[in-house]
């Protein structure tokens, strides 16, 4: 697969809680360059960095993250936030306590909640594949097909696991047609990203696969 086929289904990721403005326009400019699905970033840099982008490129911030626990009214609010600041795309995080308390209508109740807010912007659900059980990720697969949400995403990258492919498979059988996947969390290399792409994800969530285009570019020079 040509890399810049690959870089198309990337969210360009920087969420560490440290990241700077001037962190976060040169992923912009890198998103730009490359020619990803978007550049996800923290709620607070959501403004400069759709006023720096003014529509070249799509903006996707998170909410309730990286823990979930936020209450279904902070979510919400914090989705309202983002959208009216310029973002185009919102991860959510599950509450996973909510998960292992099988709470199931809860959290329909809450995905179906912000993606009222978002309403034609994409949301991502976020279910941290690594804290859950077999049974737990099939629930989640059910539940959030009948959500309204547009993808079901497999990680934050903030719990000591991300995406396997292992996981995105079990998910690939048990989601509805019309949710797509977005794998995330340990993607670090263009060879990955590929297996992850041929097992049929929308979309991948990275901070380092733009990193690796740049390298191969450099030792093709």
């Amino acid at each position: 697969m040509e890399v810049r086929e690959i870089l198309k289904h990337v969210d360009h990721t920087l969420l560490r809680p440290e990241a700077s403005w001037p962190e976060i326009r040169t992923l912009c400019d890198e998103g730009l360059r490359y020619g990803v699905a978007s550049v996800c970033i923290p709620p607070s840099q959501v403004a400069s960095a759709a006023s720096y982008l003014a529509g070249r490129l799509p903006v996707c911030t998170v909410i309730g993250f990286p823990n979930g626990y936020s209450t279904t009214y902070t979510k919400c609010f914090e989705a309202q936030d983002a959208l009216q600041n310029g973002a185009d795309e919102i991860d959510m995080v599950v509450d996973l306590g909510w998960v292992k308390t099988a709470r199931w209508e809860w959290l329909g109740q809450e995905i179906r909640a912000v993606k009222d807010v978002c309403g034609r912007h994409i949301l991502k659900v976020i279910i941290e594949t690594c804290l859950l059980t077999e049974e737990e990720k099939i629930r989640m697969c059910e539940l959030t097909s009948f959500s309204g949400a547009d993808y079901i995403k497999t990680a934050t990258g903030f719990a000591g696991g991300g995406a396997t492919l292992e996981d995105v498979a079990l998910m690939k059988k048990h989601i509805l047609p019309g949710l797509k996947i977005k794998a995330a969390g340990g993607i670090n290399t263009l060879e990955e990203a590929e297996q992850f792409l041929a097992l049929g994800v929308g979309r991948l969530g990275a901070s380092r696969l733009v990193k690796a285009a740049q390298a191969l570019e450099m030792n093709e020079k």
